[in-house]
């Protein structure tokens, strides 16, 4: 169902300032179709799999690591880590590549971040992709880190948060976040590997590897993952409560697919079912047979069949 594999016709670093530099390539077709891709976590990064999500010869294709992810340097830093931050930078990338209008896809954290992105920026979004919609509400980060998912997976609840104290589990984004800060480098590597397990083990209908690509020994990548995903959260991703639903009206004319497993876990279909009907023009496909992680059959035929239907409709407008 996906496109065959591809590699990148430009390869860059572009420095954003506040100490971060940006890994960034592009792939596909240097005249075609402007679209970046967003990937999730936070703190995961870009592969090569996700290029093949777009047609090569119809699209030109910008995939970059996101602050402290990925190939993207200083790895793990959270400082100058924000999602305005993360907003500026893909203007400065899409300014980079000369675009002036492109399409946006992105999932989970990705999907948030396009959210914000085109809510701030709608004269420069041609459309929206959107797959296991996460807005950041509290009401969602309790779902996942308190009480909901836990009622489903116990037994991968209670390593999750056997880390932590009996206070701690009170609040256990909070607690993680001391664990996960910690000078000693054994305790974030502790925290680390918990923290990713628990996502790890309810993403996925299916025995798949996680979709951040995090997997194996807490080595930097796993505990930089954590930290970012962590330090976001803890956060409330940087935003106020419910402010990518309520400001959905600022989408209007801008035309979106919701792809969004009937079983995700992680972000249930509440989410991308609010987002929808707060969205005037926006397309909701339940994929029936799906959880979360992008790689699963039913949703991959759904986003694949999304970039097609936008290349037939955008070609000619860019």
């Amino acid at each position: 169902m996906l496109f065959p594999a591809i590699e990148p016709y430009r390869q860059g670093r572009l420095d954003v300032g506040d100490g971060h530099v940006l890994y960034y390539e592009l792939c596909g077709n240097p005249d075609g179709i402007p679209v970046v891709f967003l990937h999730g976590g936070p703190g995961s990064g870009c592969g090569p799999v996700h290029r093949r999500l777009f047609d090569p010869a119809r699209y030109r294709i910008l995939l970059f690591d996101q602050r402290g992810c990925g190939r993207s340097a200083p790895l793990g830093r959270l400082e100058a880590n924000t999602t305005a931050h993360l907003m500026a930078d893909i203007e400065s990338l899409r300014r980079l590549t000369g675009a002036e209008r492109w399409l946006v896809f992105g999932g989970s954290w990705g999907a948030t971040l396009a959210l914000a992105y085109a809510q701030a920026h709608p004269e420069r979004v041609m459309g929206l992709i959107l797959r296991g919609v996460f807005t950041g509400r509290r009401q969602e980060l309790d779902w996942f880190y308190r009480s909901g998912a836990s009622n489903l997976f116990p037994e991968e609840w209670e390593r999750f948060l056997a880390p932590l104290s009996p206070m701690g589990r009170a609040n256990p984004i909070a607690a993680y976040r001391a664990l996960l800060t910690a000078p000693d480098r054994a305790v974030r590597a502790e925290a680390a590997r918990a923290w990713t397990d628990w996502e790890a083990k309810t993403v996925s209908m299916r025995s798949i590897p996680m979709a951040s690509g995090v997997s194996g020994p807490a080595g930097e990548a796993t505990i930089a993952f954590a930290r970012i995903e962590n330090h976001y959260f803890h956060h409330d991703v940087f935003l106020r409560d419910g402010q990518l639903i309520e400001e959905a009206g600022r989408l209007i004319g801008v035309p979106g697919t919701i792809v969004q497993g009937r079983y995700d876990v992680v972000t249930p279909p509440t989410t991308a079912w609010a987002l929808h009907k707060a969205w005037p023009g926006s397309v909701l496909r339940i994929v029936e047979d799906a959880g979360h992680a992008f790689s699963e059959p039913g949703t991959l035929t759904c986003l694949v069949d999304a970039t097609n239907r936008f290349a037939g409709q955008l070609e000619g407008k860019t």
